[in-house]
């Protein structure tokens, strides 16, 4: 009988081991595609690059799909233990721990195709209105000059419509997540807006990990350890593939 006790408690200690290395995390973002969006393939490519990730590490995971805004405000309270497609910003390390970068951003502006506003520096650009998106990091020059003519707005689609229509003389979006949003907006919007040549910048994409989860500092150590095993084994490439890009 003492050696069936043994092998319960054993099982037992097995399966509380086996349960703590499944330990689900919420993961919490905004719609950005083709990065993340609930009605892409498997979420978008960096809610599948991460869940991937995550999944290989031991941990499972449930996503919620929230304005950027509340993601921020719930991970600072630890609604949620991680956010995902996060640029690095100061600010943000007093909420959380990045990971190491997963994925590289370009990040362009945009004017309308009758305009001849050119781009070499941020100070020639200090006459203009520019639509960015309300708690969104660009990059540290640009989200740090006073002077360039910011105008708040709720989503990038909201962004080039003013743009198109004359409301604002520039916005800025990564490359991809633009040319994703283009091709759903109306032809009159597509058609009237273009790319400068110069990029503001690329950016290093990141999980964002609470530091109200006690785990965060082993959750990072975890991610940045699969996606760089994803990446030698190939994993990385075929689920570019898989989304188009």
């Amino acid at each position: 009988m003492s050696r069936l006790l043994r092998a319960v408690g054993l099982l037992g200690l097995l399966l509380i081991a086996q349960d703590a290395l499944a330990q689900k995390l919420r993961l919490a973002g905004d719609a950005w595609a083709p990065y993340a969006d609930v009605s892409l393939l498997n979420g978008g490519l960096s809610t599948d690059l991460i869940r991937t990730a995550l999944g290989r590490a031991g941990y499972t995971t449930e996503y919620e799909q929230v304005p950027w805004a509340r993601a921020i405000h719930g991970a600072s309270e630890g609604r949620y233990d991680i956010l995902i497609n996060a640029w690095y910003s100061e600010d943000r390390t007093r909420i959380g721990q990045f990971s190491g970068e997963y994925l590289i951003n370009r990040l362009r502006f945009l004017k309308r195709k009758t305009s001849t506003i050119d781009y070499q520096n941020l100070t020639q650009l200090h006459p203009y209105s520019i639509a960015v998106v309300r708690s969104y990091a660009y990059s540290p020059a640009f989200d740090s000059d006073a002077d360039l003519k910011k105008v708040l707005v709720a989503s990038f689609s909201t962004a080039v419509r003013m743009l198109a229509a004359g409301r604002v003389e520039l916005t800025v979006e990564d490359e991809y997540a633009a040319r994703f949003a283009l091709s759903r907006e109306p032809d009159e919007v597509r058609d009237s807006v273009e790319f400068l040549p110069k990029s503001l910048s690329e950016n290093s994409l990141h999980i964002l990990v609470s530091l109200k989860n006690p785990d965060h500092e082993k959750i990072v150590a975890d991610f940045d350890k699969a996606i760089a095993a994803m990446k030698t084994d190939g994993t990385y490439d075929k689920l570019f593939k898989l989304h188009g890009l």
